[in-house]
């Protein structure tokens, strides 16, 4: 402690005297300025630029959907507070697919490995394509987004704003976020393109248009 004590007295003293700091301007852009329509549109395009595939329903038509990209899973995890009527077509009712992460059951990296995920979404950003993840219960613990190879991600419409400034208010840092653009890929220092290292390889968005 008195080492602690000794360093931090030190910082005190050196900043002492140091500069005040200057106000940040906020000139930059901070609410929208397209129309409704234009700004799920450019999120679409964004996404589908990134490779991204996306569909956009209604919700009715939503586990249809859910459905239809899981047919060739096989084995998918869900948070345990995914909306139980999201899974309600025929063909995931008792499904002996799903595996359900849950706070006293939570999923093992091997299980999750290679696997498909569905979940839903806090936020999005239409400029930069974004999508995040506060884990929450409909979207779970990090490690259920990241490990699959495979993301099924569930965004209602009403939670897309057009920029990022819109975005910050709707989420809090406190919360473990996690940040979407597109399915995960980098290279090299030759240029190399790798998929799937840092996050799923493939990403499917369902925009929801009337949630």
């Amino acid at each position: 402690m008195e080492a602690r004590e000794e360093i931090l007295g030190r910082i005190r003293s050196a900043i002492s005297d140091g500069p005040a700091v200057p106000e940040v301007s906020r000139t930059y852009r901070r609410t929208a300025d397209l129309e409704r329509d234009e700004v799920l549109g450019l999120m679409v395009d964004r996404l589908e630029d990134y490779k991204a595939t996306v569909d956009r329903v209604s919700a009715a038509n939503l586990p249809g959907t859910i459905a239809a990209l899981l047919q060739d899973a096989k084995s998918y995890a869900v948070p345990h507070g995914l909306p139980a009527e999201w899974l309600e077509d025929d063909r995931l009712r008792n499904d002996d697919r799903r595996l359900t992460d849950a706070p006293g059951s939570r999923l093992a990296v091997d299980e999750l490995d290679g696997i498909s995920v569905v979940t839903s979404s806090a936020v999005s950003i239409a400029e930069s394509g974004t999508i995040i993840l506060d884990g929450s219960p409909t979207q779970g613990r990090r490690a259920i987004s990241l490990v699959p190879d495979h993301h099924v991600c569930v965004v209602p419409a009403s939670s897309i704003v057009q920029l990022l400034p819109e975005a910050l208010p709707r989420i809090d840092p406190t919360h473990p976020l996690t940040w979407i653009s597109g399915p995960s890929a980098t290279s090299d220092i030759e240029l190399e393109r790798v998929e799937g290292v840092h996050g799923p390889r493939n990403l499917d968005v369902i925009i929801v248009t009337d949630l």
